[in-house]
C-alpha cells in the first residue's frame, strides 16, 4: 500500500443510500424464493437481470450455476474480486418477516440474500465511476457455500482469472443477525474464521443380552469412552493458546434397554484455527477412537472428511477495511473483532490463493439486542435492510482503493 489515506470518492455512500430501494426490493425477491446447494437457477437469472445495463463481461458456470462479471475500467491496471455467496439453507421460516419464504423447508437464514443484493450494488456504484478505474472488478456470485465447496468448484472454472490475469486481492463482507450491532463493521488480521471437518466413528462390537454383557461385545460404552477421550485428547495434545474444538452432535446404538446392539455411532464436528492443527488433528484423533476400541477387544471404522479451511485475512488488507469503513461511515463504525468466529466459510479457498480481506456488517433490526437476538442460521433470523447500502460502499470501495494502489 502507498497511502495511508483511502481512495474513496466523498460521494460513494451517497449514492450507496440511493440505491436502498432497489436493493432491498431484490434482496427481498431473493428472499421469497431461496435455493439450496450449488444450482440456483432463479437466483442465477435475477443476478444476471440486476447486472442488465452495467456494461459487464458476464459469464456463468458450468458445475454449478455461478455468474462472474468482470468490470474493466477506463485506464490498465490490476484485477480485484468481489464476492457475494447465493445459497440458502435447510431452514423452515418462523421470522414473521412480510417477505418470508415462499418454500417451506428452505430459508435465507444465513443472509446471503444480503450479500447477494449488496454486491449487485457495488457493482453499480462502480460502473458509474469506470472513468475512474485503473484496472478491472471481478464479481463473483456464487452458489454452493453452506457446505459444498463453491468456492473451490468457482475457482478450479477460473474465477480468480477471469480478467485475463490473477485477481491481485479478493474481499467479501457477511452480515450477521446478532452479535455486531447495526451498522458497525469489524474484522481481524490473521485467523478470521475456523476450519470445521467432520469425523464418524462406528464402533463395531458384538451383540447380546443386556443381562449379560460378558458374552457380547458392548459398543456403547467404548463408544462412551471415545466421546469423553476425544475431549481430553484435545486438552492434552493441543497448544491451548491455538484451540481445537471437538462437539460430538449424534451418539446413537441401540434399540431397547435390554439388548447390547452390535454397532454404535459418533457423528462430531471438528473446529481448528490455524493450517498447522488443520493438518495434523485426523490422525490424533483417529488414533483415539481406534485404539480405545482395540483396548477393548472392538474396532472403530473412522471416516474423517475434510471442510473448509481456516479463513486468514491479510493483515494489510484487514487495514485497508478499516480505513475504507472509517473513511465510508465514521471512526467509530469500525472495530477490530478481538477472536476469530468459530464458524467456517468457504471463501477461505480464496484467500489461499490471494491476499485480501474478510469481514463482518452488522444487521441486528433496530430495537433488538445484538446479544440476544436470534443469530444466523435460527429459523426466526431477521437482517435489517439498512446493511445494504453499507455493504455495497464497503466493497465498492475496497476495490476502489485497492485499484488506486496499482
Amino acid at each position: 500500500m502507498t497511502d495511508t489515506s483511502p481512495h474513496v470518492p466523498a460521494d460513494l455512500l451517497a449514492d450507496a443510500t440511493a440505491l436502498a430501494g432497489d436493493l432491498a426490493a431484490l434482496r427481498h425477491d431473493l428472499h421469497r424464493t431461496p435455493e439450496i446447494g450449488l444450482e440456483l437457477p432463479r437466483t442465477q437469472a435475477r443476478v444476471l437481470e440486476a447486472l442488465e445495463g452495467l456494461g459487464l463481461e458476464v459469464t456463468t458456470g458450468t458445475g454449478l450455476s455461478s455468474v462472474v462479471a468482470v468490470l474493466r475500467g477506463a485506464h490498465p491496471g490490476p484485477a480485484v474480486l468481489l464476492r457475494g455467496d447465493m445459497d440458502a439453507l435447510p431452514v423452515t421460516e418462523d421470522s414473521g418477516e412480510p417477505f418470508t419464504s415462499e418454500h417451506p423447508g428452505v430459508m435465507h437464514a444465513c443472509g446471503h440474500d444480503l450479500h447477494v443484493a449488496g454486491l449487485v450494488g457495488a457493482a453499480r456504484l462502480l460502473a458509474a465511476r469506470r472513468d475512474q478505474l485503473a484496472g478491472s472488478v471481478v464479481l463473483m456470485f456464487q452458489p454452493g457455500e453452506e457446505g459444498n465447496h463453491g468456492a473451490r468448484i468457482m475457482i478450479e472454472e477460473g474465477v480468480l482469472d477471469a480478467a485475463g490475469e490473477r485477481v491481485v486481492a479478493a474481499y467479501g463482507v457477511h452480515v450477521v443477525s446478532a452479535m455486531i450491532p447495526g451498522g458497525v463493521v469489524t474484522g481481524r488480521p490473521g485467523t478470521a474464521m475456523a476450519a470445521a471437518d467432520q469425523m464418524y466413528v462406528t464402533v463395531q462390537g458384538r451383540g447380546g443380552h443386556g443381562s449379560m454383557p460378558h458374552l457380547a461385545a458392548d459398543p456403547v460404552t467404548v463408544a462412551a469412552e471415545i466421546v469423553l477421550a476425544l475431549q481430553t485428547a484435545v486438552t492434552r495434545q493441543f497448544d491451548a493458546h491455538d484451540p481445537v474444538v471437538v462437539s460430538v452432535g449424534r451418539l446413537a446404538a441401540g434399540t431397547t434397554d435390554n439388548v447390547i446392539p452390535g454397532t454404535a455411532e459418533i457423528d462430531a464436528t471438528v473446529r481448528t484455527f490455524s493450517a498447522e492443527q488443520h493438518a495434523v488433528i485426523p490422525d490424533r484423533l483417529i488414533r483415539v477412537a481406534e485404539h480405545i476400541a482395540a483396548a477393548h477387544g472392538l474396532t472403530a471404522d473412522v471416516t474423517y472428511v475434510r471442510g473448509y479451511p481456516v479463513t486468514v485475512n491479510d493483515p494489510g488488507e484487514v487495514a485497508r477495511a478499516g480505513r475504507v469503513t472509517r473513511a465510508l461511515l465514521g471512526e467509530e463504525r469500525f472495530r477490530t473483532a478481538p477472536r476469530p468466529v468459530s464458524g467456517a466459510e468457504d471463501f477461505s479457498y480464496v484467500l489461499e490463493q490471494v491476499p485480501g480481506a474478510f469481514v463482518f456488517v452488522g444487521a441486528t433490526p433496530p430495537g433488538a439486542d445484538p446479544a440476544t437476538a436470534p443469530y444466523n442460521h435460527s429459523a426466526h433470523a431477521r437482517f435489517d435492510d439498512a446493511a445494504l447500502p453499507l455493504a455495497a460502499a464497503v466493497l465498492a470501495g475496497l476495490a476502489l482503493d485497492r485499484l488506486a494502489d496499482g
